[in-house]
């Protein structure tokens, strides 16, 4: 089950679980999609991997209790702001390799 963290891990800004700005990666690191495009460049601080949008969860039961009601959002804040040169250093030497291959 997704943690759906609540705020981008680089500027804090609030990610709510409907958010459309919330990229994750496999390990569910969670940034707003302005600083994975501006400021990591699709390259996950944390473990190096790609981002992809974090999915929706329905906010209703539709169907069998797969809901927020029964599963909510994290809430736990994870703020770790980016050191940008050193993850501009980090990223150089594998941004070249697609995020599907790294």
């Amino acid at each position: 089950m997704l943690e759906l963290r609540p705020t981008c891990e680089h500027c804090n800004k609030a990610l709510p679980p409907d958010s459309t700005e919330a990229m994750i990666c496999s390990f569910e690191c969670t940034f707003c999609r302005s600083c994975v495009e501006d400021v990591l460049g699709n390259v996950c601080p944390n473990c190096g991997g790609g981002f992809a949008a974090r999915p929706i969860r329905p906010s209703r039961n539709l169907n069998g209790d797969n809901f927020l009601g029964a599963y909510p959002p994290g809430t736990k804040v994870k703020h770790r702001p980016v050191d940008p040169i050193a993850h501009q250093q980090f990223a150089a030497t594998i941004k070249g390799i697609p995020a599907e291959r790294r």
